[in-house]
Order: structure tokens, then C-alpha cells, then sequence
């Protein structure tokens, strides 16, 4: 059995971005799933500071691990299919989560909740095969 500290460097660093990585957009989904929940309600905790910031500081940190893979594997959007793709679902992910949050009537953010979840489907599953489905 191989002790930590007998991985190589470069792996070990890949695992720690890998696993922050997976952390964070866990949690920025949880947000978005909560803030949604919230908005539907209309709940006044939508104006809490926690809620106006918290987001914001969790997605900078995921692109930033979003960075970090990238520079670690060498791979990147425009470069490689799959990132490419996984890249142009972030964009229609944060757009669709966006009206999901602020759409004028509860039936658009309900559309477009469940439109941002298909795309974060197809990010993991890019991301886990690293086959791009739409430009493949």
C-alpha cells in the first residue's frame, strides 16, 4: 500500500484541486437549490447578507479550482472538446440560474431552475467521461 506522502507531487496537488473542486460546486448547487426554494416563497431571508454574498465567494472559488485543474492537467476550453463543452454549459448553467432566481413570473423561474439542472447534468457528465455530447 502507497503512503501519501509516496504519491507524486503533481498528483497529490491534482487530487486536492479535484476534490475542492467537487466540494464547491456541490455547495453552489446546494445555494442555488436553496436561494431557488427561497425566491419561490418569496421569503424575505433572500435580502440577508449571507445569501447576497455567500454564492458569489463559492463560485469564485470554483472557477478558481476550475483554473487550477486546467492548469494542472494542461487541457483547455477552445483547446479541448470536452472542456470546450463543459465550458459552454457553465455559460448557459449560470444564465438559466440567473432567471431561475430573477425571472418576472414563477413559471419562467421554474423553467429555467430546471433548465440550469440539465445543464449541470451535462457538465458532470462531460466532465466524468471527458467526451464532449453536443460537438462531439
Amino acid at each position: 500500500m502507497r503512503l501519501l506522502s509516496q504519491v507524486p507531487e503533481h498528483i497529490a496537488m491534482y487530487m486536492a484541486l479535484k476534490h475542492t473542486h467537487l466540494l464547491l460546486a456541490a455547495l453552489s448547487v446546494s445555494l442555488l437549490f436553496i436561494r431557488f426554494v427561497l425566491s419561490m416563497r418569496d421569503s424575505a431571508l433572500l435580502q440577508k447578507k449571507l445569501f447576497k454574498v455567500l454564492p458569489h465567494v463559492i463560485d469564485t472559488l470554483l472557477l478558481l479550482s476550475a483554473a487550477g485543474l486546467m492548469l494542472t492537467i494542461q487541457q483547455y476550453p477552445f483547446v479541448t472538446p470536452w472542456l470546450t463543452e463543459k465550458f459552454l454549459g457553465l455559460l448557459a448553467y449560470i444564465a438559466l440560474g440567473v432567471m431561475a432566481l430573477k425571472g418576472r413570473t414563477k413559471a419562467l423561474r421554474v423553467f429555467a431552475f430546471f433548465g440550469a439542472l440539465g445543464w449541470l447534468a451535462l457538465m458532470v457528465r462531460v466532465a466524468i467521461t471527458k467526451t464532449p455530447v453536443l460537438f462531439g
